[in-house]
């Protein structure tokens, strides 16, 4: 057992910034209208006292925000202590000095809440834009951008050289972020080398549960805290995030009947690029059940499954994306408001009290 003290759960949501029809009107907002709402549904995640907001990065016609630093900047000025964070940044397509500098100014505007969540992304159409395709070892291309991203946070004036990058010889990188440490946190889906790659550098670890059963994903979990012990590293001490799809409504057959359109018209649109299947209603309210991927229901059933999760992982964030498809913008804030007011509650309760037993039992 460490002595560290424990990690506070934190509790936040993300979003791709989706521009897609409504499934109720047929109708889609224009571009405008779309950031000015996603900018609402962060002032008032905020406001209710969550604690993260992530903005994903894409480069596709459904989805809206191409350069999530400069949105979040944005939700910097009109917000007091959330923490706002890429989710991903897909840093196999990025300069990792411009990545450091955009987060850097974002988190001198917030007051020291920017954080990096750099992946790989879920996505490839970033690839023929910035680097002309997929190249052969993406795994080097990866870890050498990564590498360059660390030392970058970790040194004012840097000498580095590798192979898809042009070298930098004593060079001051600038500005300087308001935090000592600017958070990086490596996101990871079903890659297991990503998991060891975050336990051995000592990285908070994001983990996306999309879909099976929630205890199928512990060895990803165990994996990385097996190799931050192998590297010398407290386990304990290393943050752990879940990723997951949801949507919260009043009732439990409110909040399947009001996001099943959305989100498996998404999905499929999605899957048809990569051989999905069609989701069926029967098969969305089953993911949304206990030991299912979605966090679908009122606001007991939700924090239930994020306690319910917490015994499996032990984790210490949750971030919820309840626009995986286009919903009214008044539904997703009255969604935000519970999450906020009655989910986060209920959780953060039970969180400590297990947290104190087990300080206890030491």
């Amino acid at each position: 057992m460490s002595d560290s003290t424990p990690i506070p759960f934190e509790l936040g949501l993300y979003s791709f910034g989706e521009r897609t029809p409504d499934t109720q009107t047929g109708l889609t907002v224009s571009p405008q209208q779309r950031l000015r709402d996603l900018l609402e549904e962060i002032e008032l995640a905020d406001q209710v006292g969550l604690d993260v907001y992530g903005i994903g990065e894409h480069h596709r016609t459904d989805y809206l925000v191409s350069t999530p630093a400069v949105v979040l900047a944005a939700a910097a000025a009109r917000t007091k202590t959330i923490r706002l964070t890429s989710a991903v940044t897909v840093l196999g397509t990025e300069d990792p000095v411009r990545v450091f500098q955009a987060f850097a100014t974002l988190d001198l505007i917030s007051g020291g809440r920017a954080e990096i969540m750099a992946g790989r992304g879920s996505f490839s159409e970033s690839f023929p834009i910035f680097i002309g395709g997929m190249p052969r070892d993406y795994d080097e291309l990866f870890a050498e951008k990564l590498d360059l991203l660390l030392q970058l946070r970790d040194s004012e004036r840097i000498s580095w050289s590798g192979k898809y990058r042009p070298a930098l010889v004593n060079v001051g990188i600038y500005p300087r972020p308001a935090q000592d440490e600017l958070p990086i946190w490596l996101a990871v889906g079903g890659t297991p080398a990503s998991a060891v790659r975050a336990g051995q550098l000592g990285l908070p670890l994001a983990l996306a549960i999309i879909g099976g059963m929630p205890e199928q994903f512990k060895g990803f979990t165990d994996l990385y805290r097996d190799s931050a012990a192998q590297a010398g590293r407290d386990p304990a001490a290393l943050k752990l995030g879940i990723n997951s799809h949801g949507y919260i409504a009043a009732t439990s057959q409110a909040a399947r009947d009001e996001s099943f359109p959305a989100h498996a018209a998404a999905m499929y649109a999605i899957g048809k690029e990569r051989g999905w299947s069609k989701m069926t209603r029967q098969q969305y309210d089953a993911s949304s059940t206990l030991r299912g991927a979605y966090f679908v229901g009122d606001p007991e059933q939700v924090a239930e499954k994020i306690l319910y999760q917490h015994e499996i992982f032990d984790h210490n964030r949750f971030l919820l994306q309840m626009s995986v498809g286009t919903l009214p913008h008044a539904q997703i804030m009255k969604a935000v408001e519970l999450y906020g007011t009655q989910v986060a509650p209920l959780v953060r309760s039970e969180v400590a009290k297990r947290q104190k037993r087990e300080v206890v039992s030491v």
